[in-house]
């Protein structure tokens, strides 16, 4: 049932996973031979084949499920594909005033600090997950949750205690994937060992910082999207500074994340200046290692191999945010999108690799990866031509397989240009 639900990541992989290199006014065309469109027949039989995926029929859509502009069977297969509640108001609610409230505005807030310092080893003063208003990317609020961590020892630096956002590579598609499930209930096997490893969040603690850790892929866990994450992780600033002004309005911030916490990174640089200009004197910079800044670059790297099921998962996650991807799955591809995949977390979804079946399969698009849509969703998620209002740093291993070290150098380079 998980292989399946790599699969079902895999048809949204098709045009997702791909973001596109320096914005061109004729797509650059992908060639490689993983990327290469299948057989009109194969398209065919698919559907041929499998049936339709029984996807529930609804007379009004959920909040969480709606956006303006997308037709109701889209938005009823969007509903279908996003994670199962798992029994916690905090983390599944949607407030019914979100839209009367500002970005950063607090909605609730939970004491997480026994679970919390446990984990994290270091002495703390308090943990608390806040629930805020935050708004995705078609500019409609949503509920997001971030954990602010405060060390027990006094800050003796000068002005206030700075603030670290720590944006961990969350890489899940279940709502128990994320960091803040983590310090609300425990380690348990949804945990992601980055979530402790490497020790950032327990050396800014020792330092004296105080520690925002967002779980940045928001309430419908868009994996790998940019510009939600971006929002959420400058949010998560806001909320703080709302709770507790007096501490936190006025703190200096840097933000770090590697990986898939890289990727919620880049899009805070890049939104920054138009969705936050707020906090812009407040930023000191911002660190980011191993980001997969190009999509292209990974469809290649990844698609028809053993990291297969992380291609896929993050499909399904962008798709999530722009359902207009939906319209590239075929039955076997909203099969998968329905199954248990949709709450499955990185050390389950893995296990579609051994099958090394293409994500072509699951789309009705028989060259799904060079789509006008496709191109469309690689501009939209790589935000290539948006200048970081904060100072870089980007690291990359240059042997690195799965996430080709040329993404972080086009990233370097794009931004110079800018100006960054």
């Amino acid at each position: 049932m998980k292989l399946g639900v790599l699969l079902s990541v895999s048809t949204l992989a098709v045009a997702t996973l791909i973001t596109a290199a320096p914005v061109h006014a004729e797509p650059p065309r992908l060639t490689a031979p993983n990327l290469a469109p299948l057989p009109g027949w194969v398209v065919e039989g698919v559907d041929e084949v499998v049936p339709p995926a029984p996807i529930p029929r609804l007379k009004t859509i959920p909040q969480r499920a709606y956006s303006p502009g997308y037709d109701h069977a889209t938005l009823e297969l969007r509903n279908a594909i996003l994670p199962d509640p798992i029994g916690d108001a905090m983390l599944d609610r949607w407030p019914t005033s979100l839209a009367k409230r500002a970005p950063g505005a607090v909605i609730a807030t939970r004491d997480v600090t026994s679970v919390a310092g446990f984990l994290v080893t270091v002495p703390i003063r308090s943990a608390r997950m806040l629930k805020f208003r935050s708004t995705d990317v078609h500019g409609q609020p949503i509920p997001a949750t971030a954990t602010v961590i405060e060390p027990r020892a006094a800050w003796k630096g000068s002005g206030p205690r700075p603030i670290l956002v720590n944006n961990l590579p969350i890489n899940g598609l279940g709502t128990e994937c994320t960091a803040g499930y983590t310090l609300t209930n425990g380690f348990s096997d949804k945990t992601n060992q980055t979530d402790l490893f490497p020790p950032t969040t327990q050396l800014a603690l020792s330092r004296g910082y105080t520690v925002i850790v967002p779980d940045h892929e928001g309430p419908r866990m868009a994996y790998a999207e940019p510009e939600l994450a971006g929002h959420i992780v400058l949010d998560s600033i806001r909320a703080a500074a709302k709770w507790k002004p007096s501490k936190y309005a006025k703190s200096r911030v840097a933000i770090t994340g590697y990986s898939g916490g890289a990727i919620a990174t880049n899009g805070a640089a890049k939104v920054l200046g138009k969705y936050a200009p707020d906090l812009t004197p407040r930023m000191v910079g911002a660190a980011l290692g191993g980001v997969p800044a190009d999509f292209r670059l990974l469809a290649q790297a990844m698609n028809a191999n053993v990291a297969t099921g992380v291609m896929l998962a993050a499909t399904l996650g962008i798709a999530r945010e722009r359902p207009e991807l939906l319209k590239l799955t075929n039955n076997l591809g909203q099969w998968v999108a329905t199954s248990e995949l949709k709450n499955s977390c990185g050390s389950n979804y893995g296990l579609a690799a051994p099958l090394l079946l293409p994500a072509q399969i699951l789309s009705s698009d028989p060259d799904p990866f060079n789509s006008p849509l496709a191109n469309r969703i690689y501009e939209l998620t790589e935000m290539a031509d948006v200048k970081s209002d904060m100072p870089l740093y980007i690291y990359h291993g240059a042997q690195e397989i799965w996430i080709p070290v040329q993404g972080a150098r086009n990233l370097y380079a794009q931004q110079c240009k800018l100006g960054a």
